[in-house]
């Protein structure tokens, strides 16, 4: 056994010793690989021999194995590391038949036809422009007219760009992304395509079995718990926001119940947003918003058949007061009294007081936890408030203010009622949260 970096290297013999192990009851000598118990993650190669370099894993298969398995295996994620993802290649059905079979696989068949369509990468220049010229015109000592760029899973050598590689990654998930950069004055990508593991150096071979291992830590790592769940369900939370909708006796809860019922459930932050196709479904516990990474998590879940609550068009609608204000009107809900100030009107504040009295209750349309929601006894008041609310939004809204000691909140899932509970008001204050201070509520 020799090694390359910290990672073992075995010869061939101790390879496929490794790989095709007879089991102990079965004394055949034409034990398949094939035939050994599989997790729930398959990496795809050409021939197993390509997986030399790394760790033996029963998540081994070869493109061939692959093909000619039942359709029926759809509770696996796919990892395609084949060598050719040329249109009708083996490891492009490698892909097709993946995602015809119900499985997450990566790449996926629309992002191996992008990487082929030079023009669509050429339009993603202009959001990449000012990172790619920063980092790549930094003076290196020997001027450089072009440079290679390395992308394992989203992530890079070069912590300058990180950045880029994880946008590039979400735009084209790929295991191996190779970019080539030209200067013709200004940078810009002249080749982007799909890297072979066989390519990859000594050095490079070490960095990516550690960008897959942080990827998908199911195929070196012993699993959490010897119990196998059904599914996987990521939990989308942030221990350290101030305003939690979900504290950490409720998230201990999601999990315990969720393993109850055959979830394997995590906890991940906004930093996992490469991982998370290693899950079946995503349940967002942070305050969410069109502008927030909650959304990003939430569409791309969505886009890759993830079951996933909050559903992003949930949050496009009730993440904004004002379509909500249109939505109940139109159903015909009895609402407070409601006003909208668009600020490139000519806005009369003396005649707000005829169709709304004061005091009333002045909201930013995408705010929640009292943020962005405040009164106005007066119009003087109304006028500086409305002021400042207005360098946050265009659009503000005017309500009547309703004393009231809570708030309803109902949960709906699949268009059915499921829950109502109270939302009480912080003592001594008109909200449930009071903001002029130390954020408090009960």
């Amino acid at each position: 056994m020799t090694r390359t970096g910290n990672k073992a290297v075995l010869t061939t013999d101790q390879f496929m010793a490794q790989a095709y192990k007879l089991d102990s009851s079965n004394n055949s000598s034409n034990h398949s690989f094939k035939n050994e118990p599989r997790k729930q993650l398959y990496v795809v190669l050409d021939d197993a021999l390509d997986w030399q370099p790394f760790y033996p894993s029963s998540s081994i298969i070869t493109v061939d194995e692959f093909l000619a398995l039942s359709s029926t295996s759809e509770d696996y994620q796919v990892i395609n590391l084949c060598s050719g993802l040329e249109y009708l290649s083996s490891g492009y059905y490698v892909s097709l038949l993946a995602e015809a079979r119900g499985q997450r696989v990566l790449p996926s068949v629309t992002t191996i036809n992008d990487l082929a369509n030079f023009s669509h990468y050429q339009l993603l220049m202009s959001d990449f422009d000012k990172q790619l010229n920063r980092y790549l015109s930094q003076p290196s000592g020997t001027p450089v007219d072009s440079h290679k760029l390395l992308i394992c899973f989203g992530q890079v050598e070069v912590p300058s760009m990180a950045s880029f590689a994880r946008q590039l990654f979400e735009q084209y998930p790929c295991p191996i992304l190779f970019v080539d950069f030209v200067r013709n004055g200004r940078w810009g990508i002249k080749q982007l395509g799909a890297g072979r593991l066989a390519d990859l150096s000594e050095t490079q071979q070490d960095f990516f079995g550690n960008a897959l291992d942080t990827f998908s830590k199911r195929i070196w790592r012993k699993p959490r718990s010897r119990r196998e769940f059904r599914y996987e369900m990521a939990i989308l939370h942030n221990p350290e926001d101030s305003t939690p909708c979900s504290n950490r006796k409720a998230i201990t809860k999601f999990i315990r119940y969720a393993r109850e019922n055959d979830i394997d459930a995590e906890i991940i932050g906004s930093e996992d947003f490469s991982r998370l196709l290693e899950y079946d479904a995503l349940f967002i516990r942070e305050t969410t918003a069109i502008n927030h990474h909650t959304y990003r998590f939430a569409k791309k879940a969505e886009s890759n058949g993830l079951i996933v609550i909050d559903h992003p068009e949930s949050i496009l609608r009730c993440a904004n007061k004002v379509y909500l204000k249109e939505s109940l009107e139109k159903a015909g809900v009895s609402t407070p009294r409601s006003l909208l100030l668009i600020q490139k009107d000519e806005i009369d504040y003396k005649s707000i007081s005829e169709r709304i009295e004061y005091p009333l209750v002045i909201k930013i349309p995408d705010g929640s936890f009292s943020i962005g929601v405040e009164r106005a006894d007066d119009e003087q008041q109304l006028r500086a408030i409305a002021e400042r609310l207005f360098k946050t939004s265009t659009i503000l809204l005017l309500q009547e203010y309703l004393p009231t000691e809570f708030d309803w909140r109902i949960g709906i899932i699949n268009n059915r009622p499921i829950y109502a509970c109270r939302y009480l008001m912080a003592r001594g204050h008109w909200q449930h949260i009071n903001n002029t201070s130390a954020p408090r509520y009960r």
